[in-house]
């Protein structure tokens, strides 16, 4: 990963207006911001979540051009043994004609499986993969959709996330497959950020509700890419910062943006009985990017966006592998 010297200061939300009222802000702190930017050059890049088969990737595709909202990488929440190879091999094809990452979930996760304990108050163990069986479920997904082309697996499970790395390095897996971290997992400082990192994380989901000094923070010990909902599902607060997307460049480059979408009904785990909202979510994630895209560009801190094609993470730290 290359370092890049910190932008310059965009123009924030209301500069204008509140220094000639007497209400100006303090300077933002260089000190405070990121060095780093993605390898082929950028600090951040887009991502659409929830698109959870192929007709709701037509949708995203679709509107993507209608609105012209540039997408570096489209995630999926049910997971690989939710779609058929057909259906697979048909968003790897439509995905790799726009040059855009493809990102299926891995696995049975503990929320959806007989343990009671994710119920209670705790949460229990949440969504990590309960006994060897699901670690299992986790790897024949992983292989499964790296043979039928898909490059990039969301992972929520630490064990699971090792495993995979483990797999990336023996060859079971292609050596440039890359390991995304699930935002339901996603870690709050900055030592467990690094954890994530070495042990094989290439992206790394952050809850959407740190605050900006949180970033800085994370970025001092490590520079692998992080992912933040600029607008959040409800299951994960359900919180809108476009306003802040700016800073949250930033402070946490190089960052995947993520447009999710609060006030919505869970689609997860995605079946015919939940095409129409589906497709209507789907359709509405691409506005949304566009009206985080078209503040950044409103307040000049739209031209640092990653080239579009570009999906690899560069250099990152690891644990060693024993033999």
């Amino acid at each position: 990963m290359t370092d890049a010297p910190a932008t310059a200061a965009a123009r924030r939300p209301g500069e204008q207006a509140l220094t000639a009222l007497g209400l100006a802000a303090p300077a933002p702190d260089p000190a405070d911001a990121s060095p780093h930017s993605f390898p082929a050059g950028g600090r951040w890049r887009t991502e659409i979540p929830s698109c959870e088969g192929p007709e709701a990737l037509g949708v995203v595709l679709k509107e993507s051009s209608r609105l012209d909202v540039p997408i570096h990488r489209i995630s999926q929440g049910s997971g690989v043994w939710m779609l058929t190879d057909a259906e697979i091999t048909e968003m790897v094809e439509a995905t790799a004609e726009r040059d855009i990452e493809l990102c299926l979930f891995t696995g049975p996760r503990g929320t959806w499986d007989i343990g009671g304990s994710t119920r209670t108050d705790s949460g229990g163990a949440g969504l990590r993969a309960r006994g060897h069986a699901a670690v299992a479920g986790c790897v024949e997904d992983a292989v499964r959709a790296s043979e039928l082309g898909v490059k990039c697996l969301l992972v929520a499970d630490e064990g699971v996330l090792w495993t995979l790395h483990r797999a990336r390095a023996a060859g079971i897996l292609p050596a440039d497959t890359t390991l995304k971290l699930s935002a339901l997992v996603g870690p709050v400082n900055p030592a467990s950020y690094a954890v994530y990192e070495r042990l094989g994380a290439d992206s790394i989901n952050v809850p959407s509700d740190l605050t900006p000094d949180h970033l800085t923070e994370i970025r001092r010990v490590s520079a692998a890419p992080m992912d933040m909902y600029i607008e959040a599902p409800d299951d994960l607060g359900g919180y809108v910062r476009m306003y802040e997307v700016a800073e949250l460049v930033r402070r946490g480059a190089p960052l995947y943006l993520k447009f999710g979408l609060s006030k919505a009904p869970g689609i997860y785990p995605y079946g015919h009985h939940l095409r129409e909202l589906t497709l209507a979510t789907a359709k509405e994630r691409v506005r949304r990017g566009r009206l985080a895209l078209d503040l950044l560009a409103r307040h000049g801190a739209d031209g640092d966006m990653a080239p579009l094609g570009t999906r690899l993470p560069g250099p990152l730290n690891r644990f060693e592998i024993s033999s």
